[in-house]
């Protein structure tokens, strides 16, 4: 895999209030994958309005490859959400904090949900493979 294909990952926050907007801008991502207009953008999931992992308040997770790391970043800066974006690397709670940049104002994660490297908790997970 080359530098450009590597796999990358957004955890998209809103707040409760702003779950119609979180939902609009997931809507634009997901046609955004399917017309092709980012064609590196390889997975939009659901909203979830509760915690999840690691992440504390609602957020939403896409996928893509490092060649639409500009494309993504610039529209999660537009949109005003708060993101984590990561790579993803066999180690998951690196990925979470020192691989990871913040596109608005940090959240403290729960670390100890995170899989230390070499280790897995049990809970399936995207890998390098699903790229």
């Amino acid at each position: 895999m080359n530098d450009d294909h590597a796999p990358y990952h957004a955890h998209i926050y809103y707040e409760p209030s702003q779950r119609a907007l979180a939902n609009t801008a997931r809507t634009l991502l997901s046609d955004f994958m399917a017309s092709r207009k980012i064609p590196q953008l390889l997975f939009v999931g659901q909203l979830k309005d509760g915690k999840a992992g690691p992440h504390p308040i609602p957020q939403f997770e896409i996928h893509f490859t490092k060649e639409a790391l500009p494309a993504i970043c610039d529209f999660i800066r537009a949109s005003g959400f708060r993101a984590l974006v990561h790579p993803l690397t066999d180690d998951d709670l690196a990925d979470h904090t020192r691989l990871a940049h913040w596109i608005g104002t940090p959240l403290e994660l729960d670390l100890t949900t995170l899989d230390p490297p070499g280790k897995n908790q049990g809970v399936a997970r995207f890998g390098k493979a699903d790229f």
